[in-house]
Order: structure tokens, then sequence, then C-alpha cells
């Protein structure tokens, strides 16, 4: 019997691999499938490092207008990523069209270190693990990068 991927909760345990990037998409939305991953793992007792509902992810609940303690019970209740997709698109205060969507991942995806306090920090990590690394210029490419790090990877 084929279960849908909509009822499939899989396991986050981020003492041994970090959330998926905040890259990836669900329903055009950067951050949420992190956001899922950060939230199922502290559910679970196995976030780590990790923060539910960290500054970056409030960039998320404040564009849609939700609050994280709905969406935690949704995740806690057991809905897989297609079933909370479609949680958040019935639920969201502000409803966005896909091209908003869209616009807000780009703008996400593109946004860099402001203030000088930020920028120094930014800066000086990059410098501690992928000095060599040029391409490190927003705030996606050095979560990625220290995601691979902080698990192994190497530079």
């Amino acid at each position: 019997m084929l279960v849908p991927m909509s009822n499939i909760t899989p396991t986050t345990d981020l003492t041994k691999r970090p959330p998926r990037s905040t890259r990836t998409r669900l329903g055009g939305y950067v951050l949420l499938p992190r956001i899922v991953d950060k939230c199922r793992a502290v559910i679970a007792g196995t976030n780590g490092d990790f923060n539910y509902a960290c500054p970056l992810d409030m960039e998320f609940f404040e564009f849609t207008s939700i609050d994280p303690a709905d969406l935690k019970k949704q995740i806690e209740a057991g809905l897989g990523d297609t079933a909370l997709l479609e949680w958040v698109r019935k639920n969201a205060g502000t409803k966005r069209s896909p091209h908003e969507i869209h616009l807000w991942s780009r703008y996400m995806e593109d946004r860099a270190p402001s203030g000088v306090e930020k920028r120094e920090y930014f800066n000086q990590t990059h410098k501690d693990i992928a000095p060599d690394r040029d391409d490190i210029s927003t705030w996606f490419d050095w979560l990625d990068l220290d995601d691979y790090v902080s698990y192994g990877g190497k530079v």
C-alpha cells in the first residue's frame, strides 16, 4: 500500500545532519523546509544547536503572518511537507500570490549582512572557515557553508 507523501513525517536528527538548505523551497517559499526540519528536531529533542523560530525563521513567519506556535502544532500532529504547505496556504494571515512568494524568496536568497557589526561577524566567520572561497556573499551562502563545515565537510 502506498502512503501519500503528505502523511510521511521524517525524523530529523540535527545532531547528525543539518536541516535542509535555506534555499530549498516548498511551495515557492525558501526557508520553509528548513523551518520544518528544525521544528521536527525540537519536538524530537534532536535539534542540537538549531533553534526553531530564530530571527531568520521569523522572516518567513512575518511574511506569511503565521504564528510559529500554530505551525508547530501542525508539525506535532505529524503533518508531512505537502500537508504542511496546504496548511500554510490556508492559514496564512497574509495571502500571497505566486509572484509575491517568488520575489520574497529571491530577496531572501540575495540578502547580505547589513550594518557594521553583522558584516564583521559574517566576514570573520567566513575568514575562519573558508578564507579562499570568494563566492560567499549572502546569508544563504554563509549558512550553507557553515552547515557543510559543521558536519565534517572540508573546504
